[in-house]
């Protein structure tokens, strides 16, 4: 059992600093993690041992010169296998990209190695990132360090169980729809889906190399790591424009102060005013840190927002997926052939959009975040794509279980962190979400860090 690999980014790249470690070090720690445990796993499904480790030396030999290449120098991490990394194999887990080797970075993946970081591995998807769970032709099945027979869901699901393991200590992954706040509540561990456009997603797939980039909404680039202190750090890094993603604006991103409990208001709901199905365990675990909040002197109340559906949300997030990314695919693909959007089609969607996201403006207006869960109970078993879940003594379909506690949230473009809430009966993590306003990604965090330290704190999978 190695607890260097438990440690977070920020506390290895301040060792590596100090010269309390070297770069060396940290990452051989990793890669004797990663031969120990990543066979099981199936998570880092592209690894470059021998570059990586070059990199850790000329590192090393930076640090003993004086030369510091930024706040992540010397630190491995790995980048999902749907973002690009120039001279490493991209395939977005799809048969016709098994071979495809960008010849650019990701803007987000070039800032972070601005920043020092050593790209050890791409970490595994689900086809086209378009599932819950994660699976695909080329490299199969990434199972939970939980336990291996249940999903580390998707699509980030194979940095999920990556950061988990204690097989990187930060992975850069995306979400569209629940992309890293399942993966991350499953796992049990913390994810940031930043403000939409927040983070530019030049170097993301899809689309598809030689296709139009037709996703506007919804994509958002952001970490999964093992505290908040790192998200924070990561988003630092990889925020702003890049004038390539010409929807990037300008917005600083400001750092807020430590968050005292007795000035907080706090809105909390397990099931959006019964819209949805949530297990026992979750409801529990939900009722329990509201008191735990109160008790700290937290002003929290059970509260949903008004005119705010979730049922709505999740089929206006369905339809503006199936809008933008019909039209991302090359022309020799198949189109999806259920719903055909036209113009029309794709102007409504935005308009309930629109409707949504000023309720929830409203609403956020007056209280400093909203409390919920990220899934419906723990990661369930592997099954087929889009099976039923059972939800205690209930069947529901799968995605009341999974993305309709996220879509909302991804259609209106808040910010939203997931952290540990808890763990069931069975020993299997549960998932909070805190969502904040647009904009306020450095005071969503730094309330999510209050709440990390009252909430479960992020926890070891047993046998790691």
């Amino acid at each position: 059992m190695n607890d260097l690999v438990f440690s977070s980014a920020s506390e290895l790249a301040e060792a590596i600093r100090s010269g309390e470690l070297s770069s060396v070090e940290v990452l051989e720690a990793y890669l004797e993690q990663i031969e120990r445990h990543n066979s099981a796993l199936n998570a880092i499904v592209t690894l470059d041992a021998d570059g990586a480790m070059a990199h850790a030396r000329a590192a090393d030999k930076a640090t003993a010169i004086g030369e510091l290449w930024g706040p992540l120098h010397g630190v491995p991490i790995t980048i999902k296998d749907a973002i690009e990394t120039a001279g490493f194999r991209t395939t977005v887990g799809f048969p016709p990209l098994a071979d495809h080797v960008p010849d650019r970075d990701a803007t987000a993946v070039a800032r972070l190695r601005a920043a020092g970081a050593i790209l050890l591995g791409k970490t595994n998807v689900p086809e086209l990132s378009a599932d819950t769970q994660t699976n695909n032709p080329i490299f199969g099945r990434t199972n939970n360090p939980w336990d291996l027979e249940r999903t580390p869901g998707g699509s980030t699901g194979g940095g999920a169980a990556a950061v988990a393991a204690g097989l990187t200590p930060v992975e850069l992954g995306a979400d569209h729809a629940g992309s890293l706040r399942i993966p991350a509540s499953f796992c049990g561990i913390c994810a940031l889906k930043p403000t939409e456009h927040r983070v530019p997603t030049t170097g993301h797939l899809p689309p598809l190399p030689g296709a139009p980039r037709a996703v506007r909404h919804m994509n958002t680039i952001g970490p999964l790591a093992r505290t908040i202190d790192d998200l924070q750090l990561i988003l630092r890094i990889i925020a702003g424009p890049d004038e390539q993603d010409w929807e990037v604006p300008p917005v600083p991103l400001v750092a807020a102060p430590e968050v005292l409990p007795e000035r907080l208001r706090l809105a909390w709901t397990a099931d959006f005013g019964g819209k949805l199905v949530v297990a026992r365990e979750t409801r529990e675990a939900m009722q329990q840190l509201a008191e735990q909040l109160e008790a700290l002197g937290c002003r929290i109340y059970e509260q949903t927002p008004d005119d705010f559906d979730v049922l709505v949300g999740q089929q206006a997030m369905h339809q503006l997926l199936v809008a933008e990314r019909n039209w991302t695919r090359l022309p020799e693909e198949e189109r999806d052939s259920v719903e055909t959007p036209n113009m029309q089609f794709y102007s409504s969607t935005l308009d309930r959009r629109d409707a949504l996201s000023a309720a929830l403006t409203a609403f956020l207006g007056r209280w400093d975040a909203l409390l919920c869960p990220t899934t419906a109970g723990p990661a369930f078993y592997h099954c087929p794509t889009g099976a039923d879940l059972s939800i205690d003594d209930q069947t529901v379909p799968h995605w009341m279980a999974t993305v309709a506690f996220n879509s909302s949230f991804s259609v209106t473009g808040v910010p939203v962190v997931s952290l540990p809430l808890a763990l069931n009966e069975a020993g299997l993590p549960l998932g909070l979400q805190v969502v904040g306003r647009h904009w306020s990604d450095g005071r969503l965090l730094a309330i999510a860090r209050l709440l990390s330290r009252v909430a479960c704190s992020t926890p070891r999978p047993p046998g790691y």
